[in-house]
């Protein structure tokens, strides 16, 4: 299965569509995707395809500008045929997956593989929760387009009023609480490529590392398995939070898909606690969320990372928690994957610093050095 095309890349011509290919055996969920993909003016469904063969020999005929790839499917699973357009010629692909304890083993896989990004197929439910789909399977496609460092941009498109923060958490006056934790917490937040970004900067940081609070754009039902995956081969504790855990030395807590996380000074400590509200900045859970929580709570105690993804979810929030005393940092634009949330923190001022990914992991335990 070879991946040879006479497409040369994007066409110059303004305004033109991103072209999306739909890999899924399912010929329900082939429709469902076309139809809400079909009605995004960004984008245009180039072909279907039921199983990897039919998708590369339409690949071989015209590029896609993004592929939604389901895992299992006949004839060939979705992971052996990601992986073969890595290595042949690499194109921005999302796994479109369902809710299951298997599928987020394999989906971690494919993170690694190289998937852009994660969605969740879309299925029915209520207005609201359709219409929560369609936006992010819509935004998904457009921030893997640009993960391909594509000189055109997004056009912005007419949606839904966009929430802050003070949707689920109000904001409040004063530069931050008057008396610190005990703990120096690191609170991180990311979105389109964050997975990988991630797991480099904790597989970089030793068992006695200071405590990591994190928000991942990620459906409901990916973050257990993520925060597992990450458990398996960092030196610290991971897992996916639960509501009231103590924030502890040594230990990362990965804020549960479709659920807020913030954090709460107890005493000279810290606990996280998991609720509910409506997505803000587009994204349930919100990295503003947390860092707006962080800069209340936590003041000059915490430090805020911002890294690679689409939007500006976490600008707002880590101008907040600067202004409260935090440390704030931004990945660089050459590492990140998407530069969108970084490139927003930073022309907002929130950022005090702009690393690359590889010097992350430093920052954190300079940071928790108290240097």
């Amino acid at each position: 299965m070879t991946f040879q095309s006479g497409f040369t890349g994007q066409s110059s011509l303004p305004g033109r569509k991103w072209r999306v290919l739909i890999v899924d055996d399912s010929a329900s969920v082939r429709r469902v995707l076309s139809d809400i993909i079909a009605d995004d003016p960004c984008l245009e469904v180039m072909g279907t395809a039921a199983d990897p063969y039919v998708a590369a020999e339409r690949i071989a005929r015209e590029l896609p500008d993004v592929i939604f790839l389901d895992i299992e499917m006949p004839r060939m699973d979705g992971l052996t045929f990601l992986r073969k357009i890595m290595a042949q010629r690499p194109l921005p692909v999302v796994i479109c997956s369902s809710l299951t304890e298997e599928g987020s083993a394999a989906l971690m896989a494919a993170m690694e593989a190289g998937a852009v990004d994660v969605v969740t197929k879309p299925r029915m439910g209520s207005v609201e929760f359709l219409q929560h789909s369609r936006m992010m399977i819509c935004d998904t496609a457009r921030a893997a387009v640009q993960a391909r460092l594509r000189p055109q941009r997004a056009r912005r498109m007419q949606v839904e009023k966009k929430l802050s923060a003070d949707a689920v958490l109000p904001a409040r006056s004063g530069r931050g609480p008057s008396r610190a934790t005990a703990e120096r917490i690191v609170c991180l937040g990311a979105s389109t490529g964050g997975t990988e970004a991630i797991r480099e900067v904790l597989e970089a940081l030793p068992a006695d590392c200071p405590p990591l609070v994190i928000v991942q754009h990620m459906p409901e039902g990916f973050t257990a398995a993520f925060a597992r995956r990450l458990d398996g081969i960092c030196a610290m504790t991971v897992r996916e939070a639960g509501d009231g855990d103590p924030i502890l030395p040594g230990q990362v807590l990965i804020a549960p898909g479709n659920r807020h996380m913030t954090v709460v000074r107890s005493g000279a400590h810290a606990r996280v606690t998991i609720l509910d509200g409506p997505p803000v900045c587009r994204h349930r859970p919100s990295v503003d969320v947390l860092f707006r929580s962080a800069a209340q709570q936590l003041g000059r105690s915490a430090a805020g990372i911002l890294l690679t993804g689409m939007g500006e979810d976490g600008a707002q929030g880590l101008w907040e928690m600067r202004e409260a005393g935090a440390a704030t940092f931004a990945q660089d634009e050459e590492s990140s994957v998407v530069f969108g949330m970084p490139r927003e923190a930073i022309e907002r001022g929130a950022a005090g610093r702009v690393l690359p990914l590889a010097r992350i992991a430093p920052a954190i335990l300079q940071f928790g050095a108290g240097k």
